[in-house]
């Protein structure tokens, strides 16, 4: 495989890695918190979801591979773990080592996911949401195409997409916590030295005759 074969593989799997990471994050959202569609199985979209970011991944690994491999232009393998290494385009090819390595974590953590903590899941699993802009910052900063209409028209389809994902999950959230009955604080029983007190001071009360 030639130099040119390279660069078309590099950029059309850079492309599709951004779409199918774009829909894991809509996905990923519209699914929190128990959002479900009524005529479609919570587990269906769990599974959906983790075949997309599975997919994503493959892409990833063939959009990293080709570009260490293009000879025009020298990356270094140690680039693809370790940010802002890459001789060539330091900043933009670092941004992309972040992206990497936030779906790394988020992906190994999700095939460890019964051997980790609820709680520090969740946590690594946040991740996926940082590593999202991160890419497409990567995309259109590294891309030699980045500035094509249809490049342009596909980064702002996928801003519009994650941006409504996420104002629905705001409001989604937000009619849940209206809709839950207002918890009432339990007030604790008088103790028998308070009732003790209490009557003590009654009888100490100076009583007033009625007129």
């Amino acid at each position: 495989m030639n130099s040119t074969s390279l660069w078309y593989t590099t950029r059309a799997t850079g492309i599709v890695t951004l779409i199918l990471l774009t829909l894991t994050m809509v996905l990923g959202l519209v699914t929190t918190n128990r959002a479900r569609a009524r005529n479609w199985p919570g587990f269906a979209q769990q599974e959906i979801h983790r075949r997309l970011s599975i997919m994503a991944v493959v892409f990833l690994a063939i959009h990293v591979l080709t570009s260490i491999l293009d000879t025009f232009v020298h990356i270094g393998w140690l680039a693809v773990v370790v940010p802002f290494t890459s001789p060539y385009s330091r900043f933009w090819v670092g941004l992309g080592t972040i992206a990497l390595d936030l779906m790394l974590a988020v992906f190994v953590s999700s095939l460890l996911r019964s051997h980790l903590k609820p709680g520090t899941w969740r946590g690594i699993h946040w991740l996926a949401y940082l590593s999202w802009p991160v890419a497409l910052a990567h995309t259109f900063g590294m891309g030699t195409d980045a500035r094509e209409l249809w490049v342009v028209a596909l980064g702002a389809l996928c801003v519009l997409a994650v941006g409504l994902a996420l104002m629905w999950r705001v409001r989604a959230t937000a009619t849940r916590n209206a809709s839950l009955p207002t918890r009432v604080t339990p007030v604790a029983p008088p103790t028998r030295r308070q009732i003790e007190q209490s009557i003590e001071a009654s009888r100490k009360r100076p009583v007033i005759p009625r007129s």
